[in-house]
């Protein structure tokens, strides 16, 4: 039997040509002002721009001319379009934002916009299976998901590094946002990401094990992740977050994907592992500090499970990982496996994919 091929995590799904030699082009801010092509995604502390559909679907990213912007706070070039057009992102403080868009609820975060393109792009891909003609989808979602990303992570990069980690001088952005240059040393700076395994744990009868995170509600849970450790491979990682956090031993570990996830900085990667020959799953036991409760779930027992269990959105690699392991899409759609609407659930839970604790990086 050929098992169904799993398209790649939301947000991966497309690639932005980030035109690295523009960068330095001392000339570039100019030409890109006067480009008739060229396409500003406007950001808010951490929330894009988007824009209303005439026909009543979902929204899409409102990007518009520069000529149609304020000064920004900071100008962060991220690429040309599949067309060749230029795409920058700028950001805004609260008084422009509000000038440009007074309407809280067109400025969403990435959670909130991810999950509307995953949606979308499988909207599209249901049309392209569903059309006889043999057309191709936009990618118009997917492109939008990836530029999108990359512009949370590059403003928030900015947003949390505005001094020299050499001398503690103040630092100012250069080479269009992809760097910063200390005034003090002139030392520079380029954006860093944080490395996380987040793990698909299974046993011999192919149960998944998940946790509930002490920072979630209760019922909200997910796969096992942790940070990676100075000096550690994946692999390694994986083997002590599993044994720390659950108290078991795993072996046989299979790297699937990885998922940008700018909150602030991880790289997602997206693992599976097996218990250990020999070890009675029955001994895992939650670490009650980071995790309160483990339980195991059969297929049968998951997908009976809405209504008891909070799962990850569909924007995550954590759910991209399930629904692998599941084979397809859980029953009931995402509003069944979430405690809220997929915006308040995702903006305001501190228990969304993304912890503040620094093990708990799913």
């Amino acid at each position: 039997m050929v098992e169904p091929v799993q398209s790649p995590p939301p947000l991966t799904r497309a690639v932005v040509d980030r035109d690295a030699e523009s960068r330095v082009d001392e000339g570039f801010p100019e030409r890109f002002d006067a480009d008739p092509t060229a396409r500003v995604l406007a950001l808010r502390a951490g929330r894009m721009l988007l824009a209303e559909r005439v026909d009543g679907s979902a929204p899409a990213l409102d990007l518009r001319h520069p000529s149609a912007f304020p000064e920004p706070i900071l100008r962060l070039y991220l690429g040309r379009g599949a067309d060749g057009a230029p795409l920058e992102a700028r950001v805004f403080d609260d008084d422009a934002a509000d000038a440009i868009e007074p309407q809280d609820a067109r400025w969403a975060g990435l959670r909130v916009a991810g999950m509307i393109f995953a949606d979308e792009a499988a909207d599209e891909a249901a049309d392209e299976a569903a059309d006889e003609s043999g057309g191709a989808s936009s990618g118009e979602a997917d492109f939008a998901a990836a530029l999108a990303t990359e512009a949370v992570a590059l403003a928030t990069w900015h947003e949390r590094n505005p001094f020299c980690p050499r001398c503690g001088g103040a630092t100012e952005p250069v080479q269009r946002g992809w760097a910063r240059r200390c005034l003090v040393d002139d030392s520079l700076q380029f954006p860093r990401t944080d490395p996380a395994v987040i793990v698909l744990v299974t046993d011999d009868d192919d149960r998944v094990l998940l946790g509930s995170n002490a920072m979630w509600a209760k019922g909200r849970f997910s796969l096992l992740a942790g940070f990676v450790e100075p000096g550690e491979s994946f692999e390694a990682a994986v083997v002590r977050e599993i044994r720390e956090e659950a108290g078991l031993a795993v072996d046989r570990i299979e790297y699937r994907a990885s998922q940008p996830w700018p909150f602030p900085a991880s790289l997602m990667i997206g693992l599976t592992a097996r218990v250990a020959a020999g070890v009675d799953p029955k001994v895992a036991e939650p670490d009650g500090e980071e995790i309160l409760e483990l339980r195991w779930f059969t297929r049968d027992e998951l997908a009976s499970a809405t209504g008891d269990v909070v799962l990850p959105g569909t924007v995550s690699i954590a759910r991209w990982l399930l629904e692998g392991w599941y084979g397809g899409a859980l029953p009931g759609g995402d509003a069944a496996w979430t405690s809220a609407t997929p915006a308040i659930a995702a903006e305001t839970s501190a228990g969304s994919e993304t912890s503040a604790a620094p093990k708990a990086a799913s």
